[in-house]
């Protein structure tokens, strides 16, 4: 009798000890599991982008200079494995699982195909995106001011910017009715909101036709689509492959001596008439911060989504004159850069 109540009174202690090791470690384990992961030097950075690396190169030095002022220097306390899909989207995806099967501390993704890709791959990799149209609309994102995901970065206000174009477009070309849009098909955001851009254009009495190209063959077929049709004014929209094929695609334009109007600026200084956009740039060098505090423990489901605040109008003077273009005089006073 004696030793089964000793045995009794033992399996009780067991069981009351256990019950409160239970009790105390329950809360330490779900706190655990809210704090995001401190990741530790060096820390391993993965980079993927839609462009080819030298499409890339100046954005490529501005997030890596940004790091290194932040004290994450490649090949000291920072590794980074880098993946260029040079302008062909359909490899994003396998890129994007390629990069987060090395299981870095931060993916970062440029462009919202991108960020598309990235977000698909992993739901636990936190990632730092810049250039993307819709976050909360592609779903990468719930909302900007707290992303509740694994994912934030920089947006570019898409609808926003496409409105403006149209009105510095008319500004600058008053008697302008008929306008072809240059966009990328595989740009989901911007498809999304052809339908509202349509309806925008039509209240400053502008007549939109969209034209698409996805890839560097379907130039030549465009253009001469755009040389039977002659829109008053042609406007290529934003798109990494675009961006890749500039050079190209302001020669075929200038031939044609076709007025145009670009949604990025690096057209304007390959030799395009005008251009009007936020800096990708600014945006890549500004996202080091967003991975600086990632790596130091900052849960990205925590850091707001930030949006550009600065926007530039360039106008390519050398190109208007060779095109017999003249600028509105409020056109020009409010250029933030004149090129001559």
């Amino acid at each position: 009798m004696g030793g089964r109540r000793s045995d009794q009174r033992i399996a009780r202690r067991v069981f009351l000890g256990g019950m409160a090791a239970a009790f105390s470690a329950t809360p330490r384990a779900a706190l655990a599991q809210r704090s995001p992961r401190v990741a530790q030097p060096p820390y391993r950075l993965a980079y993927l982008v839609p462009a080819s690396p030298a499409a890339n190169e100046l954005n490529h030095r501005a997030l890596f200079g940004a790091l290194a002022e932040l004290g994450h220097r490649e090949g000291h306390n920072l590794m980074v494995e880098r993946r260029f899909a040079d302008g062909r989207f359909d490899r994003l995806p396998a890129l994007a699982s390629e990069l987060v099967a090395l299981k870095p501390d931060v993916l970062f993704a440029g462009g919202s195909q991108a960020t598309l890709a990235a977000s698909k791959a992993t739901t636990t990799v936190p990632i730092v995106f810049v250039a993307v149209s819709d976050p909360v609309g592609i779903g990468v994102v719930k909302s900007l001011p707290r992303p509740r995901t694994n994912a934030t970065g920089l947006s570019n206000q898409a609808e926003e910017f496409q409105i403006k174009v149209l009105q510095l477009l008319k500004e600058a070309f008053p008697s302008a009715s008929r306008v072809a849009l240059l966009h990328d098909p595989t740009n989901l955001p911007l498809v999304q909101m052809l339908p509202r851009l349509k309806i925008a254009a039509a209240t400053l009495g502008l007549n939109l036709r969209t034209i698409e190209a996805r890839s560097p063959e379907d130039l030549v077929p465009a253009f001469e689509l755009l040389k039977s049709d002659r829109p008053d004014v042609l406007y290529v929209l934003s798109a990494a492959f675009f961006v890749s094929q500039r050079g190209r695609i302001v020669e075929l334009v200038n031939a044609q001596r076709q007025v145009t109007v670009y949604g990025q600026n690096e057209f304007a200084d390959a030799g395009g008439l005008m251009s009007y956009s936020f800096s990708v740039v600014e945006q890549y060098r500004a996202s080091a911060t967003f991975i600086d505090k990632i790596l130091k423990g900052a849960n990205p489901a925590e850091l707001p989504v930030e949006q550009p605040t600065h926007f530039e109008l360039v106008l390519n003077l050398k190109t208007a004159k060779a095109q017999g273009v003249t600028f509105p005089r409020t056109v020009l006073l409010r250029a933030d850069r004149v090129i001559e």
